[in-house]
């Protein structure tokens, strides 16, 4: 892979020796030819000329060239970050065309934006399940649209086994909200959302050990080269934790609102 006219790798991979590095691979650009001398480009720069190469649809994996896993060392990452940073700052186009010039602004976007979404765990599986064609945003108003079209039932967000539980959260938070507007406190009612906060915050942290668990099989399967129906298992799986995860969050957040107001 080129950035710019200086070499930092060989054949397809970056050559980092730690097993959970990143393994960067020409992915995007494979098969176009280079704009400026004809030859077969890479991803951002030309293979045999160095030149800048034309912005693609961004796909955030393959413009840092890596496979749809969900492990990334982010220090290696953010490595791969700052290097391409130097080399598509628009600054470093000023002497070149002004569609080399435009490009290089059009990349720079583009790697922003990427190293955005993959640098955080959680928007870095919802970018990749929605690059499998999965619609996360269950509560959105074109899922409810969708349900009254089709005459079916819109997924709620709620887990079902928590349903009880829910019902008497709400019930202590319009209490303790109530107890605030008059003034009044009632230290029996904080110390029971205090262990509900707790328990919450539990629930939470295994929810991502859960999580952490799909990467793990995720990629695993990447690497076998796992068929659909691996594939769709694991997806549902990891939609319905981050589900579970968002709306236990949710509930962290309104229990702490109301102990903090």
């Amino acid at each position: 892979m080129y950035f710019g006219n200086s070499k930092v790798g060989t054949g397809n991979q970056l050559m980092i020796q730690k097993p959970t590095a990143i393994s960067v691979e020409k992915q995007s650009g494979k098969g176009h030819q280079c704009w400026s001398c004809g030859d077969m480009r890479a991803a951002h720069f030309c293979d045999s000329c160095g030149r800048l190469q034309p912005p693609l649809p961004a796909d955030f994996f393959a413009f840092f060239g890596l496979p749809h896993k969900l492990n990334i060392e982010p220090s290696l990452l953010e490595h791969e970050f700052h290097a391409l940073s130097r080399k598509l700052h628009p600054d470093a186009y000023v002497r070149f065309s002004s569609q080399e010039q435009s490009w290089s602004l059009e990349k720079s976007s583009q790697l922003n934006d990427a190293y955005r979404t993959l640098r955080d765990p959680i928007s870095r599986t919802e970018y990749l399940l929605k690059k499998e064609g999965v619609e996360l945003d269950e509560q959105s108003k074109q899922a409810t649209e969708k349900a009254r079209s089709t005459g079916t039932l819109k997924k709620q967000g709620m887990p079902p086994d928590m349903l009880e539980e829910v019902f008497e959260l709400n019930m202590q938070l319009e209490e303790a909200r109530m107890n605030r507007q008059t003034g009044e406190r009632d230290p029996t009612l904080s110390g029971e959302l205090q262990n509900t906060k707790r328990h919450l915050e539990q629930k939470h942290a295994a929810l991502m050990d859960e999580l952490k668990e799909c990467w793990n099989e995720w990629d695993a399967m990447i690497d076998r080269g796992g068929q659909d129906e691996d594939r769709t298992i694991l997806r549902d799986r990891m939609v319905d934790v981050l589900n579970r995860r968002s709306y236990i969050r949710n509930l962290v957040r309104d229990v702490n609102e109301v102990l903090e107001g």
